[in-house]
């Protein structure tokens, strides 16, 4: 993987947090500050994914790769956030066809 160099400005009581979360997970900062930003990153990328499969904007297995997961693991992750990606309107449309 190639790296590149990130420089931030944080607030001081934000650097007091990153201080301490070094000193709990024994890393220097830019690991720490780079463990956070890949963790921050994966549940963005979840979010993002909810956020498109709730609006219609994208399938479930797409949302799935775009959560960068695999379906099964994702599904289980829409379960328990409890989302409601199907819309009624479809769902009696499908069950309409069976009557």
């Amino acid at each position: 993987m190639t790296e590149i160099n990130l420089s931030a400005r944080i607030p001081k009581e934000l650097e007091a947090e990153l201080v301490k979360y070094m000193e709990e997970e024994h890393l220097e900062k830019s690991g720490a500050v780079r463990k956070l930003l890949f963790q921050a990153l994966r549940e963005w990328r979840i979010e993002y994914a909810f956020k498109l499969l709730s609006e219609g904007a994208t399938t479930l297995s797409k949302a799935a790769e775009i959560a960068g997961m695999d379906i099964w693991s994702f599904i289980s992750k829409v379960k328990a956030a409890k989302l409601l990606w199907v819309k009624d309107s479809v769902i009696e449309k499908d069950l309409g066809k069976f009557k």
